[in-house]
């Protein structure tokens, strides 16, 4: 049943999310992702297979410390620019935003365990989650995604999360998109070795901005793709802000995307490290109750985090 008028992890309820998919289904798996697109899997059955599996670690660690998991789509690539490098329609990207919907239900369907499975459409930024490659305006941006939006405003699932954006305008326009959709919708922001967007705005200012021009409608922020090293110093700073934050999403590494960019085997960094990392941002981050990982985390990462958080 769909919780989009009520969502629990706005209730102060403990909720993890996955990994890094795409890093995981690559260097751990040994699977073959085009320009990191996972939804090519959702094709066959040897594909669906493998995304069944992946989720299933989750949902086994949900199940085990007796919390809720909000699981993206396998979407994060299914926008025009890159559907179109893979050779997919408007139409053949939309079949793919409803079917990995559909493959989130029949997990919540078939009883895995955990108290609760919040079905997230993910949406991936225009262009590279790294760095801004062509900047839209916020209008540019809410047409462009609109499409998705939609398609999953048509469906099953409970929000939109716009995953690893790297710049305002583009967080704006998904926002404006998911208001005139109806669906509750989560911004998640890239951010550097020094705590800042890849655009070099502050992530107080970026999340202020983007609150501003949508009158407050975003559900949550959260912060992904970096480690905690990196951004635990902008959280000092005092400001409702920080409220706004309740998600984390960090990557494995405390390496720069630079140096993640030329890496050519994965760095999984330090699992208990990391968690540790996460309970000490609880004392920065006072509605922080969504916890996962990105880049080069796997199921090993979100249990020692949900462990630590939950203890």
């Amino acid at each position: 049943m769909g919780v989009r008028g009520q969502l629990p992890q706005l209730s102060g309820e403990m909720f993890i999310t996955d990994g890094g998919m795409e890093t995981t289904l690559i260097f751990d798996d040994g699977i073959d992702l085009p320009d990191f697109a996972s939804f090519v899997l959702l094709n066959d059955a040897n594909g669906l297979e493998a995304l069944r599996a992946y989720y299933a670690t989750y949902l086994e660690i949900a199940a085990e410390h007796g919390v809720g998991i909000v699981l993206d789509t396998p979407t994060w690539r299914a926008n025009p620019d890159w559907g179109n490098r893979l050779g997919y329609s408007t139409e053949a990207l939309a079949d793919v935003d409803r079917r990995g919907v559909a493959l989130l239900e029949e997990l919540r369907a078939t009883g895995n365990g955990a108290p609760q499975l919040i079905i997230s459409g993910c949406i991936g930024p225009r262009g590279d989650g790294y760095r801004i490659d062509k900047e839209m305006t916020a209008e540019e941006a809410q047409s462009y995604h609109e499409p998705q939006v939609e398609t999953f405003a048509n469906t099953a699932a409970d929000l939109v999360s716009a995953l690893t954006l790297t710049y305002a305008d583009e967080a704006i326009g998904v926002a404006r998109a998911a208001r005139a959709a109806g669906i509750p919708c989560v911004i998640s922001f890239t951010v550097e070795t020094d705590g800042r967007l890849p655009s070099g705005q502050s992530l107080r200012e970026a999340i202020e901005v983007v609150d501003a021009d949508t009158d407050g409608a975003i559900a949550y922020f959260m912060i992904n793709c970096a480690h905690p090293t990196h951004f635990a110093h902008v959280l000092d700073e005092h400001g409702d802000w920080r409220g706004r934050i309740r998600g984390l999403r960090a990557n494995a590494s405390e390496k720069s995307h630079a140096e993640l960019d030329e890496a050519e085997e994965l760095d999984p960094g330090d699992p208990t490290a990391l968690a540790r990392h996460y309970r000490e941002l609880q004392t920065r981050l006072p509605n922080l109750t969504v916890v996962g990982g990105c880049c080069g985390t796997s199921h090993r990462h979100v249990a020692e985090i949900c462990a630590a958080m939950t203890a």
